[in-house]
């Protein structure tokens, strides 16, 4: 059988392939939460199709079922293969974020994509272990029942249900201060992602503190810039010429507390502390090093929505 696309030219399955092609959305959808990566996700997709172009299609009786069946296997397998790689090794200077794609999906696509998936989603997903992603994804994301989601991790109704808690566990993460607390520190993050996105130098130094501390990796910042900033109008002014990477930010629970994770294609980049009081930000870190990032705790805001999909079959 040959690798085309279902749709190139003629061919012997054109209805088989049109059928396919009414679950090719749904799919890569599914396929792209599961992976966090477009090239990858598109891949997965792809591979399914040779599967079912290869498989006896009219002894399915339920094809987006198959289908979906199809898919998450693969990605667990494409998941269970991966190495330890979290970003490329940072060097002295952080990369072209405007340019980060390196997987062979569309970079702007992508960032379409990771902005209406959430990039702390994708962050925190990326911490999962593999099949915990999978019943993770397939049953909070999609709604897919544990009895189906069960023979794809290879597990019972019950372990499965399980893995997806514990997932779900880790998604939440663990707040260190009360509910009302947490509203308070995000109201002011918000304020200062909105100002920074825009370059706003008046909203900025509204939101800072007088005396801020600004603290950083070396590697986060550019070379020649000092490692600590301080005062209200050097802070404003270095946050203003970082618009770009702010469009890339998005608020998550980083040890505990409200923090920032910086996500280009939804991969964690870098990540920002802060101490907020009095509804001013006081101080916050710019974490870059990996090993650094790779020991916080990170968890989402806001309750991961259910999804719609002709997909669940």
């Amino acid at each position: 059988m040959d690798g085309r696309k279902p749709g190139d030219g003629q061919h012997p399955q054109d209805g088989l392939a049109e059928r396919f092609e009414k679950h090719r959305g749904p799919l890569r959808a599914v396929a792209y939460r599961m992976l966090g990566s477009l090239g990858e996700a598109d891949d997965a997709v792809q591979e399914t199709w040779l599967r079912l172009s290869r498989a006896d299609a009219e002894a399915v009786g339920n094809l987006s079922g198959w289908l979906r069946t199809v898919v998450s296997r693969i990605c667990l397998d494409m998941l269970r293969s991966r190495t330890a790689r979290r970003e490329e090794p940072v060097g002295p200077e952080l990369p072209d974020l405007a340019r980060e794609a390196g997987d062979g999906g569309d970079p702007e696509e992508e960032a379409v994509l990771a902005d209406s998936v959430g990039r702390a989603l994708l962050v925190v997903l990326d911490t999962l272990g593999p099949a915990e992603r999978i019943a993770f994804v397939l049953h909070d994301v999609f709604a897919v029942p544990f009895d189906r989601i069960a023979p794809i991790v290879e597990r019972s109704p019950v372990a499965a249900k399980k893995l997806a808690s514990r997932a779900r566990q880790k998604v939440r993460g663990v707040a260190a201060v009360p509910r009302a607390e947490l509203d308070r520190q995000r109201r002011t993050v918000d304020a200062f992602l909105a100002a920074a996105r825009g370059g706003d130098m008046a909203a900025l130094l509204a939101v800072l503190d007088p005396d801020v501390v600004r603290r950083a990796d070396r590697a986060a910042l550019p070379e020649g810039a000092p490692t600590v900033a301080r005062g209200a109008r050097a802070v404003a002014e270095e946050t203003a010429g970082f618009a770009p990477r702010s469009r890339l930010a998005e608020p998550a629970l980083v040890n505990g507390a409200v923090g920032i994770v910086v996500a280009p294609r939804g991969r964690l980049l870098l990540a920002l502390t802060l101490t907020v009081e009095d509804e001013r930000i006081t101080a916050y870190e710019v974490i870059a090093d990996p090993g650094r990032l790779s020991r916080l705790e990170l968890g989402l805001l806001d309750e991961v929505r259910p999804q719609v999909t002709s997909a669940h079959g």
